[in-house]
């Protein structure tokens, strides 16, 4: 009788597992990993939520290759190595074909490793600090040739800055960034004696040294202008700061790179409008596919005050161009989506289109906006679109690299030595 029930136990629990092998071939997943909690979770979320709203869209039109999508959705967080493990949780545990993902450059990196062992596929959406290119990832915000660069140019030709305090948060991005920065205004014949260089920890609240120390950078009546790697809420105060001193954007401009409708929603501008910030993406540009966009996110939120932003309009670029590889390929496979991707154009937002290029970056549009005091930008310059640029141009180490995963099968190809370097450089 014990052998009877426990054969009858094991054909079950096959008939079950069958059953769900059944169920999953019926779908094709997907993996959002994104903070729902923790310090990210305010910019993250909202993320997520657009994954779901693509994945509610393609769903409508009868989903890929005749399967519809599913959202495997967790939360690492804001917890930087809890990231790698919820990414190996998706891949091997939930067989997810891509995992659309990430904000922070170190909560990236810790994914890194993880993908590239297990032969995964992400789309990473937000502005970085360029000096990467992996097979497995497709960079869909901008390189510092894609907003850094043209914003400091915007500055020294439109505003006449002369004279830079490049303000960050301690961590990958603003310092690699800012040594980009820091080697291409030398290059550009501005002393050293011009750049102040400061970082804070994430959530800095006493910025009034610091504010000091810029304002007495024009001391000699040179236009000093901020360029902002600040992330987080340490900006509400540092703007504070500068407004207490008595210091307005036409007296010393700022120029975010971190700073997005998202970040301002709900806060008093009071104090930011007229300062800058350099994105790829504005929910004010006039156009008709950002309309229609901004209509279709207001009724999946069923939130009228629900904003868009520029890692949205990433994010939605990058769904897209999985969608358009895989229906190319004719497969979710990793190596065949990648195959199939590099070439694919799908609109962007702002009336262009955005193509991914060789070096798993993308072509994009540089936008300038002015803070406004509803929270808003005005665009005060829009770019063509810029081919994004994995390995900057302006550190020596960096100009000799180049990325070409079609024909050369490498994220660093040496131009000098022509051979594949392996490991790739954090700075």
């Amino acid at each position: 009788m014990k052998i009877f029930t426990s054969a009858c136990a094991v054909a079950a629990v096959l008939a079950g597992l069958t059953g769900a092998a059944v169920a999953q071939d019926d779908t094709i997943k997907i993996g959002v990993l994104h903070s729902l909690s923790g310090t990210m979770a305010i910019s993250e979320t909202t993320l997520k939520d657009t994954v779901l709203m693509m994945v509610e869209q393609q769903n409508a039109k009868g989903g890929i290759l005749g399967k519809k999508i599913e959202a495997v959705v967790v939360d690492p967080a804001s917890d930087w190595p809890l990231f790698a493990e919820k990414a190996r949780e998706l891949i091997s545990v939930n067989g997810v074909d891509a995992i659309f993902g990430c904000w922070t450059s170190v909560s990236r990196k810790s994914v890194l490793p993880v993908i590239e062992e297990l032969n995964g596929l992400m789309f990473y959406p937000v502005q970085y600090e360029g000096e990467e290119s992996s097979k497995n990832v497709i960079y869909t915000g901008a390189a510092p040739n894609q907003q850094a660069i043209p914003a400091v140019d915007y500055m020294a030709e439109e505003l006449g800055v002369e004279k830079w305090a490049l303000l960050g948060t301690d961590y990958v991005y603003p310092r690699t960034t800012n040594n980009i920065l820091d080697a291409y205004l030398k290059g550009k014949g501005v002393a050293e004696g011009d750049i102040f260089v400061n970082y804070t920890p994430f959530g800095h609240s006493d910025w009034s040294k610091i504010v000091a120390d810029v304002v007495a950078l024009g001391a000699d009546g040179k236009k000093v202008g901020v360029v902002s790697t600040i992330n987080g809420d340490a900006n509400i105060g540092f703007y504070k700061e500068l407004a207490a001193a008595g210091v307005s954007a036409d007296d010393i401009p700022v120029m975010a790179f971190s700073v997005g409708e998202e970040e301002l929603a709900g806060l008093d501008t009071a104090n930011l409008v007229g300062h800058l910030a350099a994105w790829n993406y504005f929910e004010t540009a006039d156009t008709p596919e950002n309309k229609a966009f901004i209509e279709e996110w207001k009724k999946f939120t069923k939130d009228d005050k629900r904003v868009t932003n520029d890692p949205m309009e990433a994010t939605m670029i990058g769904f897209n161009a999985w969608v358009a590889a895989v229906e190319k390929a004719g497969s979710t496979e990793t190596d065949a989506v990648l195959d199939a991707i590099v070439g694919v154009e799908v609109p962007n937002l702002t009336g262009g289109t955005a193509k991914v290029l060789p070096n798993h970056h993308l072509t994009k549009p540089v936008l300038i906006g002015e803070i406004r005091e509803d929270g808003q930008f005005d665009i005060v310059s829009q770019t063509e679109e810029v081919a994004g640029d994995a390995w900057t141009d302006f550190l020596p180490e960096s100009a000799k690299l180049d990325a070409d995963w079609p024909g050369k099968k490498c994220g660093m190809w040496n131009t000098e030595t022509n051979a594949c370097v392996q490991v790739q450089s954090n700075y």
